[in-house]
């Protein structure tokens, strides 16, 4: 049924505050209307979602809970199973999470294949080089920092401390990127006339998606604790790591290299080291009353860091090499804790953030995968655009990338996920 001409528009059951659709009114009615293919655009019902049905409607979908008679299906997460909404020989098109073989959704993997259907996944959809096509990154970082900073106010207030992040909300809340934007734009004013509390500063943020890290290489948590307020993740992508910059920009900032981090602590570490007691205890309670004269409270910091800044080549005769890093991350070792902070432990794991109390605050990892150190959804932008359809050229070709399911069988660049599961029980 994959070429019957009729789309389906899935409403989304995974996520109870998921608002996202794949696409927009405007982009159906391009759709109906231009002599793409399309007849018909069957929208399932839905209250929570961000365009409502009424606005589907106006442009010619239908709206209708039985998709049967469509062939094509969008959505943007996967289906719940108990839905039962993975239907016999339809094509399917969403983030199914499946290609890792992440064990969560190999039931998902299971229905698409038993019931002979075919599954498409927009992560997937990639241009000759390798290249994502669909430009979803920096909306991850968008979201995600937002999200973040939501997180942050609610922390701080957990630790009692009353910070201006409180009054965001979290991404899905928001009706478009400008009033979410302009909420952190609100949040940036306080800071900038009121101040943050003097003891939560400096504040300190570190970006550490500027590019890949490979397996066995450092990791977000080889960050000095004691000098990172808040670390964002965001590998692999560079786009992801753009958008969390853009949200960051927002705020009053300042931006540190990362070898000029511990001068932020320099002068108290100086004072204190003339008259204070030896334990750290008493060390964060005597440097807390004079942080207020050292560093400004109306700003907060930010710090891309890169592999350079995390590891070292074990031969102290060679320099680090990015393309030689990736291809022997073995020959490399950590390093960030001593160049940046020597009086701090390298923390790789949350129950050590716990168990030593570490200042650190914060982390947003901004990935995909479930199971891995930091629990986070990757997901879809709210609005997305057609450039994707645009590109009929390529259609071929970028599909068939992204296929990892055609008609019940797995295709070709896909046949190692059974491994990867058999692989994984063991």
């Amino acid at each position: 049924m994959l070429g019957n001409g009729v789309v389906g528009i899935l409403s989304e059951s995974t996520n109870k505050w998921e608002r996202r659709v794949p696409l927009t009114p405007s982009h159906c009615a391009r759709l109906l209307h231009g002599k793409t293919g399309v007849a018909r655009i069957i929208v399932q019902p839905s209250t929570k979602r961000i365009h409502h049905d009424a606005l589907y409607e106006d442009v010619g979908c239908e709206i209708s809970e039985d998709l049967s008679e469509c062939g094509f299906i969008l959505g943007i997460k996967q289906p719940k199973l108990e839905l039962e909404m993975i239907l016999p020989d339809r094509a399917y098109a969403f983030f199914s999470h499946t290609h890792k073989a992440q064990r969560e959704n190999m039931p998902l993997l299971d229905k698409v294949l038993a019931e002979r259907a075919t599954l498409f996944d927009y992560e997937l959809i990639t241009g000759d080089h390798g290249k994502r096509l669909l430009a979803f990154g920096k909306f991850a970082g968008l979201a995600g920092t937002i999200d973040f900073l939501c997180g942050l106010g609610q922390r701080y207030l957990n630790l009692g401390y009353s910070a201006p992040f409180l009054s965001v909300g979290k991404s899905y809340m928001y009706s478009s990127l400008a009033s979410a934007k302009a909420a952190v734009i609100s949040v940036g004013e306080e800071i900038a006339t009121m101040g943050l509390p003097a003891t939560i500063c400096p504040l300190v943020i570190v970006f550490t998606g500027a590019g890949n890290v490979s397996k066995g290489g450092a990791s977000p948590f080889d960050i000095p604790s004691q000098w990172v307020t808040a670390a964002i993740g965001a590998q692999p992508s560079v786009a992801v790591s753009q958008g969390a910059r853009e949200i960051f920009r927002l705020l009053p900032h300042t931006f540190v290299e990362p070898s000029k981090l511990p001068e932020l602590f320099e002068k108290v570490i100086s004072l204190n080291s003339q008259g204070c007691n030896s334990s750290r205890e008493n060390f964060k309670k005597s440097v807390s009353s004079i942080w207020l004269c050292f560093f400004k409270k109306k700003k907060v910091y930010g710090c891309v860091v890169t592999c350079q800044d995390m590891v070292e080549h074990k031969d102290p005769s060679e320099s680090f090499d990015k393309a030689d890093y990736y291809a022997h991350p073995n020959n490399y070792r950590p390093v960030f804790h001593e160049r940046i902070a020597p009086y701090t432990s390298v923390l790789d794991e949350l129950q050590g953030l716990v168990k030593k109390r570490s200042p650190l605050v914060g982390i947003s990892d901004i990935t995909c995968d479930i199971g891995f150190p930091i629990l986070w959804r990757y997901s879809m932008p709210v609005y997305w655009n057609l450039s994707f359809f645009k590109m009929s050229r390529y259609i071929t070709c970028t599909l068939k990338r992204a296929c990892i399911v055609h008609t019940g069988a797995l295709t070709s660049l896909y046949e190692y996920i059974p491994r990867m599961r058999n692989s994984d029980l063991e």
